[in-house]
């Protein structure tokens, strides 16, 4: 069984990989549909939360999902929280670019940040709750991000997952490789694979779904899922 990495292994790596996750035309090209749910989520956070006054992006990488989400609710107050302090300079600047807001930034993991108690009318958490490793940790960050939204604001989440069925996972899984493949090749597939088996710990829709109901979300929805990621909603 291979030895996870650390946080901190972690935040070395994304602070040496900034221009990766800091490009709003192409996304995120590991990641299946990344472009289509940037613009699905902000299409919904401006229909669900017109009003809103106030955003906070978990693992904001370059600030691809607030830069998205701004073009919609272009009066946002923005949070970062990310690990790297690389990419959260980067995603400053890119969003004060665009004329946003930048009110708060944190550099920090979700499990010890702090954030505002009912502070935010839109939170996003886009490829980052993967690095979640146990069902308690899942539990505490969900019910953070609960206690942080306004009355009435509401959580997008997106993500790597995996399936409760092996012969779906492996069918799944199948399907990413020869993406991977088809969007730079074989020696791309196989880092992206190895990178997922070192980093990550996915989990299911269905476990997903269900933490988001205990954490006392409603209104909760999948807003998209092929092959192996998926996009939920869930409102306070």
């Amino acid at each position: 069984m291979i030895m996870k990495s650390s946080l901190e292994d972690i935040r070395k790596k994304f602070d040496t990989n900034v221009e990766i996750y800091s490009n709003e035309e192409i996304g995120q090209t590991s990641a299946m549909d990344s472009l289509l749910v940037l613009q699905m989520i902000a299409d919904t956070a401006a229909l669900t939360n017109p009003n809103a006054k106030t955003m906070c992006d978990i693992g904001c990488g370059g600030g691809n999902f607030t830069i998205k989400i701004l073009h919609k609710l272009p009066n946002l107050s923005c949070t970062l929280v990310d690990l790297s302090k690389p990419m959260l300079d980067r995603a400053q600047e890119r969003i004060r670019a665009i004329g946003g807001t930048v009110e708060c930034v944190v550099q920090s993991a979700i499990q010890t940040a702090e954030l505002k108690r009912g502070g935010y009318d839109v939170i996003v958490a886009g490829a980052v709750l993967h690095h979640l490793r146990t069902k308690d940790e899942w539990s505490l960050v969900l019910r953070k991000i609960y206690d942080a939204l306004a009355d009435g604001g509401t959580f997008f989440y997106w993500d790597l997952i995996n399936h409760e069925r092996e012969e779906i996972d492996r069918i799944q899984r199948e399907r990413y490789k020869q993406y991977l493949i088809g969007v730079k090749g074989k020696e791309y597939q196989q880092k992206v694979f190895a990178d997922i088996e070192q980093e990550d710990t996915p989990e299911t829709v269905t476990f997903i779904l269900t933490q988001f109901l205990k954490s006392s979300f409603r209104d909760v929805d999948v807003i998209h899922k092929n092959g192996m990621f998926a996009a939920l909603a869930g409102k306070k």
